[in-house]
């Protein structure tokens, strides 16, 4: 159970880094802090082109990767014997 609970906390780890980073390449759609740090000019509220599309699907996989080691890691929590 030791060697699943580190590696379930390696992948909370790099998971949460990636999913920092992945939200932070999102193009601001106005109407909260992009505005106000200078990214008011917005094209449309569409995903434009593919890549947006791709860095929201991966977006997406990343973020059920990290609800499903937290998840995980509370299962070990709840059902430790130590």
């Amino acid at each position: 159970m030791l060697i699943l609970k580190i590696a379930l906390i390696v992948i909370l780890v790099i998971t949460s880094l990636l999913l920092t980073l992945f939200i932070l390449l999102h193009k601001g759609r106005g109407g909260g802090l992009s505005d106000m740090f200078g990214g008011g000019v917005t094209s449309s509220l569409g995903s434009s082109g593919v890549a947006e599309r791709n860095l929201n699907r991966i977006t997406i996989v990343v973020s059920l990767v990290w609800v499903t080691s937290i998840v995980g890691l509370g299962l070990i929590a709840r059902f430790s014997v130590v």
